[in-house]
């Protein structure tokens, strides 16, 4: 089962963390040194990871809008009135 139908499929907790520890197992038979850094993350964080089919919530969208205003500082080096700094941004992604 591919990683990115289990998060796609509408499963419960326990489903989901059976068909992870699947792709888990499938994923070790590869014995490619390359995927070791993304099993350990993922047993590092599992219980984060089986919390997300609880709810299906994330925290992408207020990631989307500090890279937006990263990007936008990057783009206003120099400016050093804060509130002009504030204004822009407010026009911009209010």
């Amino acid at each position: 089962m591919k990683l990115t139908d289990i998060f796609n499929k509408k499963s419960g907790p326990d489903e989901a963390r059976l068909n992870l520890a699947r792709w888990y197992n499938e994923v070790e038979k590869f014995d490619y040194m390359e995927f070791n850094k993304v099993l350990d993350t993922f047993s590092n964080h599992s219980t984060t990871i089986i919390n997300y089919f609880e709810e299906r919530l994330t925290n992408a969208s207020a990631e989307s809008f500090n890279a937006k205003i990263k990007a936008f500082r990057s783009q206003l080096r120099g400016v050093a009135d804060l509130k002009f700094f504030m204004f822009r941004l407010a026009r911009l992604y209010a």
